[in-house]
């Protein structure tokens, strides 16, 4: 099992700049499946936009009217465009606040904050909610920068020993 990480988000600046640079001739990209959980012994894929909530068998009908509210409000956030911030100030709520905002139950709050924002433990839903609001953010944004993709993730076809040799020739 090798335990370094190798994917990326696709709308990371890195992937930018491969871009930009017109470097993705010496690499390749491949697109993960998607991001999943386990559930009462079943795999499931972790909704990340307002449909993939509204069709998943992890919620109830409730929790995914909730779980939409909290993906729609997420996905139009813009620091810079107070109209979108509903009356919430982020930057000093705490995240369990935000969760409690929208009403999600702990099954949601979890995977929500380590599937799709890739918190390691639960130290973040008593921190500022702007960061973790931003990082889902850009899962959904890196899900649907292009159209197709089933994952936020991409990876180095050939490994992460590709990485600096290309941008050694940017």
């Amino acid at each position: 099992v090798d335990m370094v990480p190798k994917f990326i988000f696709f709308f990371f600046y890195m992937v930018s700049l491969v871009i930009y640079t017109d470097v993705t001739k010496y690499l390749e990209f491949k697109a993960v499946d998607g991001s999943f959980v386990i559930n009462k012994g079943r795999v499931y894929k972790v909704p990340a936009t307002d449909m993939e909530a509204l069709r998943s068998p992890l919620m109830g009908l409730f929790e995914k009217r909730r779980a939409r509210n909290f993906f729609i409000f997420v996905q139009d956030y813009d620091e810079k465009n107070p109209a979108t911030h509903k009356g919430l100030d982020l930057r000093t709520m705490t995240m369990a606040q935000l969760y409690t905002h929208f009403g999600l139950d702990a099954q949601t709050i979890d995977f929500v904050g380590h599937a799709l924002a890739l918190h390691r433990d639960d130290a973040y839903l008593d921190q500022p909610a702007l960061p973790t609001a931003l990082k889902i953010k850009l899962y959904h944004d890196s899900l649907t920068r292009y159209d197709g993709l089933t994952s936020p993730y991409i990876y180095p076809r050939y490994g992460l020993g590709e990485l600096p040799q290309v941008g050694s020739r940017a």
